[in-house]
């Protein structure tokens, strides 16, 4: 059996943030890597916390075999409830609208990780002797979810009984004895290599953990905009410190999913056909169109120039950028340099122009400045899309979002006319309703579904409330829970 099986996709889950530019960084760069290598017939990414949905991503893609592989530290809530709930999974094989799903382990519990842990411990303090070294590995620790150190524990001991050399190897965690802020407690030797157990160079590796180490007094700038995995060694509490940045960032980490995905296709190999693929996608107009607030026009010496609408193409001032991947660093940040999490927001960032060669390059940045959209636009004009009524979608919430269904419905019109107004929030056209039986009332003509699709005008399409109308909804209906509870005598 070939590897990868012939025209499998690969779908890489993230977490991703609302306020953290650098949280789907590593996901991103890793979908770069193999997408380059032409392993797969689709590389294609989603997350939790930023777009595309868990719940739109398989509209946009195309092949019949899939292998999910969650870009998670650990087993736990994430990828044991809310991935399989949301990508709608019977387990490691789901047979589904013709395709089969394979659902991967979590890139964090594969043993492979170990080579990363050892890689960035001698990447970070090169030359220093192993045998004056303590290693430690920095997680999160919650008493919520006791998977949550399983994952650490394990590296842990796979070091230490591996003869790798070190003095002391152990693990240390934000929330959980033994606490990384006693690091030196903790260690007994003059050098200290501390990596963090993350995907991401987030909240905690950047702000939270360098505070309780001692090398910031408060937390600092985004980890891509901060020296502080630069600046080594620290000089601290009598020792030589090495800070390390999130382990999830490590080049290497292309191979450790790469690792899952074969661990799968190996247990599995009776469920895995080779399929032919669907090559059924969006089809770019032939003259010159529009899609959000994306202009695209063709041209003859550069195939094809993307550029915001409100600029002109001619402008000498318009910054040339001529890569997929520039599309999405135009999309990351808005013209104040602010980060937008929702990335069909009317607040594009102006001032450049986009040159690429040829339709396929043009489908895949649009799909890093509007993710899914071309998907669900197919979806959409064939008929086969399935909107998520809000109802539904509040409904299947767990754990801190539970709470978010019992918003009231006169309350969730005006949430929803609010938090998704095209003017200030959202440009997508909503297609789902409050309920089976309740249409949304109060939305304003550019919100509502689009009666023809407009060849020179492609509408962004949205299939189901995202994460912010969720976290909107929760807000609300808890401050009503509040102002009743005080109410009473």
């Amino acid at each position: 059996m070939p590897f990868p099986p012939i025209n499998a996709a690969l779908l890489i889950i993230g977490h991703g943030s609302t306020v953290n530019p650098d949280s789907s960084t590593p996901t991103h760069r890793c979908a770069d890597e193999i997408r380059q290598r032409n392993l797969f017939a689709e590389v294609v990414c989603a997350f939790w916390k930023e777009e595309p949905s868990m719940r739109e991503v398989l509209y946009t893609i195309q092949s019949e075999i899939i292998f999910v592989v969650p870009n998670f530290i650990s087993e736990g809530y994430f990828t044991r409830e809310v991935l399989p709930r949301e990508l709608r999974l019977d387990g490691p094989v789901t047979q589904r609208d013709g395709r089969t799903i394979f659902y991967c382990d979590p890139v964090g519990i594969h043993p492979t990780m170990t080579k990363l842990l050892l890689h960035r411990a001698d990447e970070v303090a090169p030359g220093v002797p192993r045998n004056e070294t303590s290693l430690v590995i920095v997680g999160h620790g919650t008493s919520l979810n006791e998977q949550s150190r399983k994952a650490i524990e394990s590296q842990v001991a796979l070091i230490r009984e591996g003869g790798h050399g070190f003095a002391e190897v152990l693990d240390a965690y934000m929330e959980e004895a033994p606490l990384v802020n006693d690091w030196n407690k903790l260690t007994a030797v003059p050098n200290v290599v501390v990596v963090p157990f993350f995907i991401a160079d987030g909240l905690h590796s950047y702000q939270d953990i360098p505070v309780l180490l001692g090398i910031e007094s408060e937390p600092a700038v985004a980890a891509s905009q901060s020296d502080v995995f630069r600046q080594n060694p620290h000089h601290l509490r009598d020792r030589n410190l090495y800070y390390s940045s999130a382990i999830g960032t490590d080049p290497l980490m292309v191979d450790v999913i790469l690792d899952q995905v074969r661990d799968m296709a190996a247990k599995h190999p009776a469920s895995i056909r080779e399929l032919q693929t669907s090559n059924v996608i969006v089809k770019l107009p032939e003259q010159n169109f529009a899609i959000g607030q994306v202009r695209c026009e063709r041209n003859p010496l550069h195939g094809w120039m993307l550029y915001h609408i409100a600029d002109l193409a001619s402008d000498p001032a318009l910054k040339k950028y001529a890569s997929t991947t520039d599309a999405r660093e135009i999309a990351l940040y808005d013209d104040a340099e602010n980060f937008r999490p929702l990335k069909t927001a009317p607040t594009l960032k102006r001032g450049w122009i986009l040159q690429l060669a040829n339709d396929d390059e043009v489908r895949l940045a649009l799909d890093f400045i509007y993710p899914g959209a071309l998907g669900l636009l197919r979806h959409f004009q064939n008929g086969t899309l399935h909107p998520v009524h809000l109802r539904e979608t509040l409904g299947r919430q767990t754990g801190m979002y539970r709470f978010a269904n019992s918003i009231s419905d006169d309350d969730a019109q005006r949430l929803v006319a609010c938090e998704c107004d095209a003017q200030t929030k959202c440009l997508r056209r909503i297609t789902w309703h409050l309920d089976e039986n309740q249409p949304l009332q109060l939305l304003k003509p550019e919100k509502l579904p689009p009666t023809t699709t407009n060849a020179d005008d492609l509408p962004l399409i949205c299939v189901e409330a995202c994460t912010h109308i969720v976290s909107a909804a929760r807000e609300k209906a808890r401050a009503n829970h509040t102002a009743k509870q005080q109410e009473k005598p």
